[in-house]
């Protein structure tokens, strides 16, 4: 297989748990893998993404790439496709590599398929499967087109972690004014030790809780499993937990190996946001929740009884 080239996304100068899926993806893929970085990443780090399987490293540098300025990523995307020979680009599914993915493929001229679950298929064409319909179900998709593009859904593949030290090149991409015609005035990000969209576990709690004031043991529960904590549309709108927890269609969508429900009856717009996780458990009074059809394991009783004798058997298990 030809080149491999990889968009390596990062946050605070580290790159993110889903860019390393996207390099073992396409390592797995065969061929040469190489990885595209922005902004300001010290060497180490871009150095790491060897071993989850990329020989080289291209990084840009530039103080004007930190901020993610949609169209100047594109742009440089663009020229490095041109300047490794590369058919076909990967990159993890996120809101800003969607963005991304969409812009470069009408530079390049090239095939995209998102939300891809698993290896392409070569025995007869170039086969993807995609999850859709919030993960209700899959689609074979057959990109046709020379350049493919291929945005990979999180927790789709194990990190490669059996490599040794990527090569790294500088890479000063020609980026003009329009590039950067739309300016970044103000970022406001999630706070916390584990950010929710990167987390393989998560404690989400709903009006089940009574109010803002019961949300100790929630974050209990979270900082003993070291897990993200999350919360239910209702309660952000009320004013309990800050919007950036909120989880669900119209939120934040999570795919963690993962995900308790505490007190949140699971109306469909919360269980489309979280339907990808790997495990999901409901813990809930009512037997009648809607989430306990969704759900691999249920507990059936008063969250303010249950919970805190989960937080006990968790840290029994790490003593």
């Amino acid at each position: 297989m030809s080149s491999i080239l990889v968009f390596a996304e990062s946050t605070d100068g580290k790159f993110k748990k889903t860019s390393r899926e996207a390099v073992s993806y396409a390592a797995e893929m065969g061929g040469d893998v190489t990885a595209v970085a922005f902004g300001d990443i010290e060497q180490s780090e871009l150095e790491s993404l060897g071993n989850n399987g990329a020989g080289k490293v291209l990084h840009a540098g530039d103080d004007k790439l930190n901020q993610g300025v949609i169209q100047a990523y594109a742009t440089a995307l663009a020229q490095a496709v041109e300047q490794t020979g590369s058919e076909i680009v990967v990159m993890s599914k996120s809101s800003l590599g969607d963005a991304i993915a969409a812009r470069l493929a009408a530079k390049i001229g090239a095939a995209l398929a998102g939300n891809v679950v698993s290896l392409p298929d070569t025995s007869n064409g170039f086969v993807v499967k995609r999850s859709i319909y919030t993960n209700k179900a899959f689609v074979n998709v057959d990109m046709k087109e020379g350049k493919k593009i291929i945005a990979v859904k999180k927790n789709a593949v194990a990190i490669k972690e059996d490599g040794g030290s990527a090569t790294v090149e500088s890479f000063s991409p020609d980026l003009g004014d329009s590039d950067f015609a739309v300016k970044i005035t103000k970022t406001e990000k999630a706070e916390g030790d584990i950010l929710l969209p990167e987390a393989d576990l998560v404690v989400s709690g709903g009006r089940g809780l009574k109010g803002p004031e019961n949300w100790d043991m929630i974050e209990e529960l979270a900082g003993e499993l070291g897990a993200a904590t999350g919360c239910s549309k209702p309660v952000s709108d009320m004013g309990w937990r800050p919007h950036h927890e909120h989880v669900g269609q119209t939120g934040v969508k999570v795919a963690p190996s993962l995900y308790i429900a505490i007190g949140i009856s699971g109306a469909i717009q919360h269980l489309a946001g979280v339907n990808a996780s790997k495990v999901l458990v409901a813990i809930n009074k009512d037997p009648e929740a809607p989430f306990f059809k969704a759900a691999d394991y249920g507990i059936v009783g008063d969250a303010f009884e249950v919970v805190p004798k989960l937080i006990d058997a968790v840290k029994a298990s790490n003593d």
